[in-house]
C-alpha cells in the first residue's frame, strides 16, 4: 500500500493538472473560448514541442506503462517493435500526411475523406473513429488505470475510474484543445520523469548486464533480448508479422486517427506540425529503455528472489500456480522505490491515464461537432457546435466505463488492444493510402471498401472469439491485419476498375503526382529541417534495430 505522504503528492498532482488545464482552456483574457475553430483546433497556434509531447501523451497512457512493463516479463524486448515502428510511421506522417491534411485546411479526418471520395465515407469514418476512440483510447486506459489504483490505494476500481473521468472530463471539456494539449505537454515531461525513476531502481537491484544475460542463460530466456524473432516464433510476432502487420496498424493509428492527427492539425503551421511529428518519433524511441526493460529486469529480480510477487500467484483451471503478471509494475513501485518518490510513479501513472482520455475526448467532441451535427444542422452556430461536442465528450466518458467489465477478459490489454486495431484498421489504411497515392480510387470503391472491410474485420474478430481454435483462430493477429489489408486493396482496385473515378475540381488536388511531390518543400534551414530530422531519426532506428535484432 502507498504511504501518507505519496498520497498527498498524487492528490496535489491531480489538482495541479486539473486547475492548470481549467487556466489554459479559459485563456488569459477570456473565460470561454467562442470560436469553435479555438476549442477544437487551438486556433492553430500549436509549435512543435508541444505538438510532439502531446503526441506523446496522447499516446502513452497508463495502459502502456503498465502493458509494457508487464510484456518485458512474459516475453522480453520483443513489444518494443510496436515503440520503434511507430517512429517510422511517424516519419511517414511528417514527410507524406500533414502536407494534404494542412493545405487542404480541413479540421478532422472524416472531412478530408468527404474531400478526397464523398461523404458517406466521411460519415463511415466519423462513425468508426468515434467508436474506436471509446474503446481504444478511453475504456482501455481506464482498464489499466483501474487495476493499478486499486492495487496501490485498494480503493475499488470503478470508485478510482469514475473519480478519475470527472476530473479530467472538467477541463478538458470546458477547455477545449489548448487545455488538452497545455496538460499533455506537462504529463508528458512527468511520464518520461516517472518512468526514469522506476528504471533506475530496478537497475540498481539489477547491478549489471552481465548479471541480466547470466540470469536469462540460466532459465534459458536469452531470446528475451531480441527483438526480431524468427518466422514461426511462437510469440505470433516474428520479424515478418512485424514489419507486414504493424504499417497496417500504425498508418490508421498514427496518419489517420483523429484522436492523434489533432495535435497536428492545431499546428501554427506546416512546418510546426512536420517537426512537431518528428519529435514525437525521437521520443518513441524511449519506451524501450524506460517501460519494457524494467520488465524485464522484473523478470530478472523475481528470478533472483529480489522481487516478491507472492500476491500475483494464482491457481489456473488445471490447479496449477502461475503468475498474474499484469500487477508487476504496481509491485515494482511498490517494492523498489522509497517513500516519496512512489507519489510522483504514481502522478506518472496518472499522467499517463489523463492525457490519453483528455485527447481522445476532445476528437470526439470534434468528430461529433464538425462530422455529424454540423452535418444534420449546416447553420449552426459556433456556440451549439461547442455546446454539442462537450456534451457528446461527457456521454462518451459514461459509455466507456460501461464496456470496462467486457474489455477485462484479456490476458494482455496491451496484446487485447492491439488486437481489436488489427480488426479495425485494414479498410481505413488502404482508403487513405490509395487515396493519397493513386490518382484512379475511386469514391464508389472507397466506401464499399470501408462498409465491406469493417464488416470482415468485424465477423473476423467475433468468429475468432467464438472458435478460437479454427484456422482463423491460429493466425496471429499481426498478420491477420496485413491479410485483410491485402484483401481491402485488393477490393478497393476492383472497384475502382469498375466504377471508375470521377474526379471534382477539389479531389483532383488531394492525391500526391509521385511520392517525391511531398518532399520538395523546402521547409526550415538547419538540422530543423524535416528532411535532416528524418534522415537521422532512421539512422538512429536502424543502428538500434541491428543491436537488438
Amino acid at each position: 500500500m502507498v504511504s501518507t505522504p505519496d498520497i498527498i503528492i498524487t492528490i496535489a498532482y491531480i489538482l495541479f493538472i486539473v486547475t492548470i488545464g481549467l487556466w489554459a482552456g479559459a485563456g488569459k483574457k477570456k473565460k470561454e473560448p467562442t470560436s469553435s475553430k479555438d476549442y477544437f483546433l487551438a486556433g492553430k497556434t500549436l509549435r512543435w514541442p508541444m505538438i510532439g509531447l502531446a503526441l506523446f501523451a496522447t499516446n502513452i497512457s497508463c495502459l502502456h506503462l503498465v502493458s509494457l512493463a508487464q510484456s518485458g516479463f512474459d516475453t522480453g524486448l520483443l513489444n518494443g517493435n510496436f515503440e520503434w515502428m511507430a517512429a517510422f510511421v511517424l516519419i511517414l506522417l511528417a514527410l507524406l500526411f500533414i502536407p494534404f491534411y494542412i493545405r487542404s485546411g480541413v479540421s478532422t479526418l472524416p472531412d478530408f475523406l468527404e474531400r478526397r471520395y464523398n461523404k458517406a465515407c466521411r460519415d463511415w469514418l466519423a462513425f468508426i473513429s468515434i467508436i474506436s476512440a471509446i474503446i481504444i483510447h478511453i475504456a482501455f486506459s481506464f482498464l489499466a488505470g483501474g487495476i493499478v489504483l486499486e492495487t496501490l490505494f485498494g480503493v475499488n476500481m470503478y470508485t478510482s475510474i469514475i473519480v478519475i473521468a470527472v476530473l479530467t472530463g472538467l477541463y478538458t471539456i470546458i477547455g477545449g484543445l489548448r487545455a488538452v494539449v497545455v496538460t499533455e505537454s506537462i504529463q508528458s515531461i512527468v511520464l518520461i520523469t516517472g518512468a526514469l525513476i522506476i528504471t533506475f531502481f530496478a537497475w540498481h537491484k539489477v547491478g549489471s548486464w552481465d548479471n541480466v544475460t547470466a540470469v536469462l542463460k540460466e532459465n534459458n530466456s536469452l531470446d528475451k533480448l531480441s527483438m526480431l524473432r524468427p518466422v514461426g516464433d511462437p510469440s505470433g510476432m516474428s520479424w515478418l508479422a512485424v514489419f507486414l502487420g504493424y504499417p497496417v496498424l500504425g498508418i490508421w493509428y498514427w496518419c489517420a486517427d483523429q484522436t492523434i492527427v489533432q495535435r497536428a492539425l492545431g499546428a501554427k503551421d506546416e512546418n510546426h506540425a512536420r517537426a512537431g511529428a518528428l519529435f514525437c518519433g525521437f521520443i518513441k524511441i524511449l519506451p524501450v529503455f524506460i517501460f519494457v526493460v524494467p520488465g524485464l529486469l522484473a523478470y530478472v529480480l523475481y528470478h533472483s528472489n529480489v522481487l516478491d510477487l507472492s500476491s500475483l500467484q494464482q491457481t489456473g483451471v488445471n490447479g496449477d500456480t502461475m503468475l498474474n503478471t499484469k500487477g508487476i509494475y504496481t509491485l515494482m513501485i511498490t517494492q523498489l522505490v522509497p517513500t516519496g518518490l512512489v507519489g510522483i510513479l504514481v502522478a506518472a501513472l496518472l499522467s499517463g491515464l489523463m492525457s490519453q482520455i483528455a485527447g481522445a475526448l476532445n476528437s470526439i467532441a470534434t468528430l461529433t461537432s464538425y462530422d455529424l451535427y454540423k452535418r444534420i444542422k449546416p447553420q449552426t452556430s459556433d456556440k451549439k457546435l461547442v455546446q454539442a461536442g462537450r456534451w457528446s465528450a461527457g456521454i462518451a466518458l459514461v459509455f466507456s466505463i460501461c464496456l470496462l467489465p467486457l474489455l477485462n477478459q484479456y490476458q494482455s490489454l496491451f496484446e487485447g488492444i492491439n488486437d481489436v486495431i488489427a480488426h479495425i484498421a485494414p479498410p481505413i489504411t488502404c482508403v487513405f493510402l490509395l487515396g493519397i497515392f493513386w490518382k484512379k480510387a475511386s469514391a464508389i470503391s472507397a466506401q464499399y471498401t470501408l462498409w465491406l472491410g469493417s464488416a470482415l474485420g468485424a465477423a473476423v474478430y467475433i468468429l475468432n472469439k467464438l472458435l478460437p481454435e479454427s484456422v482463423l483462430g491460429s493466425v496471429p493477429f499481426m498478420m491477420m491485419a496485413f491479410y485483410l489489408f491485402a484483401v481491402c486493396v485488393l477490393m478497393q482496385v476492383t472497384l475502382s476498375y469498375i466504377f471508375p473515378v470521377k474526379h471534382t475540381e477539389q479531389s483532383s488536388k488531394l492525391y500526391w503526382k509521385s511520392f517525391w511531390e511531398p518532399l520538395q518543400s523546402k521547409g526550415w534551414s538547419g538540422i530543423g529541417n524535416y528532411k535532416i530530422l528524418s534522415i537521422i531519426l532512421l539512422l538512429i532506428l536502424t543502428t538500434l534495430y541491428s543491436i537488438f535484432r
